[in-house]
């Protein structure tokens, strides 16, 4: 039977309904906001998976279809997943996964499908209500009950889901997923805000959060069924205490390591020492002893790391709490690029680079979310080798992560840049880590900063990120600045905070643990401004202001504005007159629908002949002005000719000379070059031109005596 609870959310319909539809799955659920609609349904293998880590699977899929539309493309079905597919899938995943029971391993796929766009109303947030209900209602052991909202302020009001309209005069865009009683993961940008302002926009999202669980509650209460039988298996005791006996001491030593390779080669080798050991005494009565001892070293681990760090104040490479590791930039490393740095903080790197390219290098993106084709001329890109990290796997597409950081990297440069108006350049940036521990995408925020005014990107502010992380054992907790990879894997929050000195324009938090309060969030803001303070002066030491002039190697484009009745003459039939242009200078001509003319070349000189050639076609001819013209045809009345590329006018027979003229064949003949004066344009817009006043105005003046 179906349950549906239906209430007015944010001035919008807001209905949710399970038990009509996919109910083979374990768990499904309808959401609807307006005429948004996204169905989520999930799935969980009866048999524990072998896997060293929780095998949860979130795929978001948007269908043509949603919007009234087609794909594009040859093949006209959907294809791969688009950037904004992935990036919504993580957001829902990265919200639940925290939630599960420790220790469960049976695998997990939530599938949500966009059935509905109505091109206001945004599903993302939709998706993760819709997984939240389909896993409540579910026989799967999912303990939390969590929603999502969007939260966008305008004219410094705060507003709950805003639409794709209101979200373009937003100078924030936050996606919130939390509990009724935290917030387990916040996603967004926003233009330079201050921290105690994010913290009310938080805030502001959690009380409509709340309104959302009480939703939810009543479907669960109504459509609920028995949840699965799951017990964590616990390690053997003897087991557990040998290992405990062999590891403890040692696990500060090797845990306390100054470097990162001689980090992870000391537990390396203490674990594969502890597991020889143990496994040699234990596995005629336990067979899986190996599998346990993995287990109770890897909390051995957590416990020694998050001991010391809140007992002692000392962490794994001897930092303290709030000391950032030692930074190092350079720019313009690279000789050929448009621009380039090389950033890095201890043992991560990022080399940024910059390209610079015309309107036909943007980005063509088809979304559900508009009715046209969207482009887009910024990209940030981020790519993570195995080399960064020691490791040998096979390189293929762009991984989930990849993707994620670029676009949170992406979100903090991007209200930075001038206007395209000012500035009508694509902008390319590639962030390739070299070496990683740690925050790889906030040092891609940093050097991707300094690439920028490497380039001579006219950028408003430099810009820098941090990331922030968290030990909390019930009332002890210690935030922790510029986590490592071990502390982001053992720690409770992983936090990243990008912006200039006059505020925040990215945020990405993902927490662990229930019971983040106001203060801890108010304080990790605060802490995560004061580093960010001090890598910018760090920063602004190797490159403090955008170059003057962009490289040598980058395009120079020039802009010329057209009246939109021109543009056919500025293509000509079949791109015919562009493709001449670009042929006789060597620059590439773009011309869009408003009648903007956009001339790329990397030598100066060529695009100043392309434009005076541009503007030569579109010139409008002026009455009293001498131009100077092609003789097209002769007649016995005189002669039209040619003053601006298709536009003719008549000279006629007495206007060639002083005195009478019998012939015009006598003055002028057809392919003559000829100085003529535009003496007037009729109502039909017929030309009169003059030779004998163009003769007259090019004469030398004469003195009376």
């Amino acid at each position: 039977m179906a349950v549906i609870v239906e209430r007015k959310f944010a001035g919008r319909r807001l209905r949710i309904e399970v038990g009509r539809v996919a109910r083979q799955a374990d768990g499904a659920a309808l959401v609807q906001f307006g005429d948004t609609v996204v169905v989520a349904a999930a799935v969980m293998d009866d048999k524990p998976s072998p896997l060293p880590f929780f095998p949860l699977t979130v795929e978001y899929r948007e269908k043509s279809y949603a919007a009234g539309k087609i794909p594009g493309g040859f093949i006209k079905r959907e294809g791969r997943p688009s950037e904004k597919e992935i990036l919504s899938a993580r957001q829902i995943d990265r919200a639940i996964r925290p939630l599960f029971p420790d220790g469960f391993q049976n695998e997990i796929q939530v599938i949500v499908y966009v059935l509905s766009a109505d091109q206001e109303n945004d599903a993302d947030v939709l998706g993760l209500i819709g997984a939240s209900v389909t896993l409540n209602v579910s026989r799967i052991p999912f303990p939390g009950l969590l929603a999502a909202v969007r939260v966008g302020r305008l004219n410094g009001t705060w507003v709950l889901n805003p639409t794709f309209q209101q979200l373009e005069f937003s100078d924030v865009d936050l996606v919130v997923a939390g509990t009724e009683d935290s917030i387990v993961m916040v996603e967004g940008g926003a233009v330079e805000v201050a921290e105690e302002d994010l913290v009310h926009a938080l805030e502001f999202a959690h009380r409509g959060i709340r309104e959302l669980v009480g939703m939810q509650k009543e479907v669960i209460a109504a459509a609920a069924v028995p949840k699965a039988a799951w017990e964590r298996k616990a390690a053997d005791p003897a087991l557990r205490a040998r290992v405990d006996e062999l590891a403890r001491a040692r696990a500060a030593d090797a845990l306390n390591a100054p470097e990162k390779e001689e980090r992870n080669r000391a537990l390396e080798a203490l674990r594969a020492e502890v597991a020889r050991q143990v496994v040699a005494e234990f596995q005629a009565s336990i067979p899986d002893a190996e599998a346990q001892v993995a287990e109770v070293m890897a909390e051995i681990e957590y416990r020694t790391l998050r001991g010391q760090i809140l007992e002692a104040g000392r962490r794994a490479d001897g930092r303290r709490p709030e000391e950032i590791r030692p930074i190092t930039c350079e720019v313009g490393v690279l000789p050929r690029t448009h621009g380039s740095a090389l950033f890095t903080r201890g043992s991560t790197q990022a080399l940024c680079v910059v390209t610079l390219g015309t309107v036909s290098d943007e980005q063509r993106i088809e979304s559900i979310d508009v009715a046209d084709e969207v482009t887009k001329a910024f990209m940030l890109h981020y790519n993570f080798p195995p080399f960064s990290v020691g490791e040998v796997r096979p390189i293929r597409g762009p991984s989930r992560r990849e993707i994620g950081h670029g676009a949170l990297a992406e979100r903090a440069l991007r209200p930075l840049l001038p206007p395209h108006e000012d500035f009508p350049y694509t902008v390319r940036v590639v962030s390739d880590i070299l070496e990683s521990n740690g925050s790889s995408s906030m040092a891609t925020v940093c050097g991707s900063s300094l690439a920028l005014m490497d380039a001579g990107v006219p950028v408003r502010a430099q810009c820098a990120g941090i990331a922030m992380g968290l030990i909390k054992e019930g009332d002890r907790v210690e935030i922790l600045t510029d986590i490592l990879g071990l502390e982001d894997r053992l720690g409770d929050m992983d936090f990243k905070v990008a912006g200039t000195r006059a505020g925040v324009t990215s945020i990405q938090m993902d927490m662990k643990v229930e019971g983040l309060s106001t203060e801890i969030l108010r304080e990790a803001l605060r802490r995560a401004r004061e580093a960010r303070m001090g890598i910018l002066e760090v920063m602004d030491g190797a490159l403090s202001q955008p170059r003057p002039g962009l490289s040598r190697y980058a395009p120079r484009i020039l802009t010329v504005q057209v009246k939109p009745d021109k543009i056919g003459e500025v293509i000509g039939p079949k791109g015919k007159t562009i493709r001449a242009i670009e042929e006789a200078t060597g620059a590439k001509v773009d011309i869009d629908d408003s009648g903007l003319v956009t001339i790329a070349s990397v030598d100066q000189e060529a695009g100043d002949k392309a434009r005076r050639m541009v503007e030569a076609i579109v010139q409008e001819p002026e009455v009293g002005r001498v131009y100077e013209g092609v003789v097209k045809s002769t007649t016995a009345y005189g002669a039209f000719v040619e003053i601006l590329p298709g536009v003719e006018g008549l000279l006629h027979i007495s206007e060639l000379e002083e005195g009478r003229v019998e012939r015009t064949e006598d003055v002028v003949r057809r392919g003559d070059s000829v100085r003529v004066k535009l003496l007037s344009v009729d109502e039909k817009g017929r030309l009169r031109l003059s030779r004998r006043a163009a003769l007259k105005a090019t004469e030398p003046s004469r003195s009376v005596s």
